[in-house]
């Protein structure tokens, strides 16, 4: 079980560099906004704070990323209270922003979550 979690956080740190890039550099062109269902005009309008949040999913990933390559005590610490603050921020944006990130974000989240705490 072990191993499944340690992929998972993989995975949820590779998800969240995806998301820095997306909101940091990707912000106006035709796929991202689509993905985000939003306007030429919202996005130029919006682009200082997308990249402000894609900062922000990106020290969820060094996090996370800390928590693989860091020795226990402290890697699984670390491990634990990424993915519990991913699962808040998946929860927040769902309700402040769009349902969508319910299962984008919260959901991997907290299987994520679930998989290192039973791993132990």
């Amino acid at each position: 079980m072990r191993l499944v979690a340690e992929i998972l956080v993989g995975l949820l740190a590779a998800l969240h560099v995806y998301i820095l890039v997306m909101e940091m550099y990707l912000w106006t062109t035709p796929r991202v906004r689509a993905s985000f269902g939003t306007t030429v005009e919202f996005a130029a309008a919006t682009k200082a704070l997308a990249a402000n949040q894609g900062l922000y999913n990106g020290f969820l990933a060094a996090g996370l990323i800390w928590g693989l390559i860091a020795s226990d005590p402290v890697g699984q610490a670390a491990k634990i209270f990424f993915a519990a603050c991913v699962v808040v921020a998946g929860l927040y944006g769902a309700a402040t922003a769009s349902r969508r990130i319910l299962f984008a974000q919260a959901l991997p989240g907290a299987i994520t979550l679930a998989a290192v705490l039973i791993a132990g």
